[in-house]
């Protein structure tokens, strides 16, 4: 064996340049795809000697970039809130009218005027219940009405997405690795079967011309070619061309219908949840203007549903201690907001229907607007990724030199 292996060593040495060059094809594109997504939070030395992935490092610019396409393309803030029946909304939150005119009326007088209220009939008690539960319909499909009509002053939907997508950056990466898995797995293939084509190019050159910098070099340019070629094979052409009896297009391109369908589920189920919406809206930098729509509302319907009993507790309970009582039923309001609208979200799941929405109309986009949807995690520091692969296809082939000499 070993007497063969003298024999053909020369041959050997020529033959492992293409399978070399494969094999740092392939690894180069692995690499570049890894860094791409991992680690998610930096690992080395900050600021400058480690790494963290490129997509995780610029969440919020890739968060920004991403919703921004999303509501200029899919769907508008507006038209999230179209589909939701402010009557409907009332209609799901009614179990709960009885129980909350009950305790905020009792905890606001409890604290503000105990005796007084435990002197009032418990007969005129019961009416003020009643009027409040009875008019908490109109007051929530007022307020859900004046909701719909200032949504994109009370709901800042790109403040949502961005700190969700900077909080779990896994989400961020897998709505980039899901939709476009087949496309990652062929830029893994590619560099094999790009770099072992190279291979057999450099081979030639380094049996006319066996000087020690050319296989360093041809790694340099495997590294560099098989990362920019696959990138390219993946979004180009945009349009299909014939040529020699076969049609062309960007893969990515080609697959758009199956793209879409797990594209519009990850939106509608992992980030464009009526949960994920309302808790933005109640806690979100808009949190006090949804809160001021509110208590006009609350105000209002405080007054009306006191009705004639008004006189009889402003005189029981002076008239500054009146509006503070409303002051304190508005905060209670609001801090039941977030428990009594808890019914409705199935409604304003179904209602909405999210992900059919985004589904059709990104399969209805044209192949230009499509290729935006993942093209931005290629196009963030794609050169960057292309010069690492270049580097580490020179290490390789400087380590191929020293095998071949030694």
């Amino acid at each position: 064996m070993i007497d063969f292996l003298l024999s053909y060593k020369e041959l050997l040495i020529y033959l492992s340049i293409p399978i070399t060059s494969a094999i740092v094809g392939w690894g180069t594109n692995v690499l570049a795809i890894k860094m791409t997504f991992y680690p998610l939070d930096f690992k080395g030395i900050p600021p400058y000697l480690g790494w963290q992935g490129i997509i995780p490092s610029k969440a919020v610019k890739m968060s920004t970039k991403s919703v921004d396409l999303w509501t200029s393309k899919l769907v508008s803030v507006k038209e999230l809130f179209e589909q939701l029946d402010p009557k409907a909304v009332a209609k799901e939150m009614k179990p709960e009218f009885n129980r909350i005119s009950k305790e905020i009326m009792d905890e606001v007088m409890a604290i503000q005027a105990p005796e007084a209220w435990d002197k009032i009939p418990i007969s005129l008690k019961r009416i003020i219940y009643a009027r409040i539960s009875k008019d908490m319909p109109n007051i929530v499909t007022e307020i859900m009405t004046d909701v719909k009509n200032n949504i994109e002053n009370i709901f800042d939907i790109k403040e949502m997405v961005i700190k969700r997508l900077t909080k779990d950056k896994e989400l961020l990466n897998d709505m980039f690795l899901k939709c476009g898995k087949e496309e990652f797995k062929f830029i893994e293939r590619s560099g094999l079967y790009f770099g072992f084509i190279f291979g057999l190019i450099q081979m030639v050159v380094w049996y006319f011309f066996p000087y020690f910098w050319i296989l360093p070099l041809f790694g340099l340019l495997v590294g560099y070619a098989t990362n920019w070629l696959a990138l390219k094979l993946i979004f180009e052409p945009i349009k299909p061309i014939r040529f020699l009896g076969m049609t062309f297009q960007g893969l990515f391109i080609k697959r758009q219908n199956e793209v879409s369908s797990e594209y519009a589920y990850m939106l509608a189920h992992d980030i464009f949840t009526f949960d994920r919406i309302f808790a933005a809206i109640i806690n979100g930098p808009t949190k006090e203007k949804f809160v001021n729509l509110v208590a006009s509302h609350a105000n209002k319907a405080i007054d009306d549903a006191v009705g004639i009993s008004e006189p009889v507790i402003k005189l029981v309970t002076g008239k500054r201690k009146y509006e503070k009582m409303k002051n304190i039923v508005v905060n209670k309001t609001v801090q039941e907001i977030p428990k009594s609208v808890q019914p409705v979200f199935p409604y304003a799941e179904e209602a909405m229907d999210l992900e059919t929405t985004f589904r059709t109309r990104m399969q209805a986009l044209s192949s230009p607007e499509f290729v935006n949807f993942l093209r931005p995690v290629f196009q963030e520091d794609e050169l960057k990724l292309i010069i690492v692969g270049a580097i580490l296809g020179m290490l390789a082939g400087i380590g191929q030199l020293v095998f071949i000499f030694s």
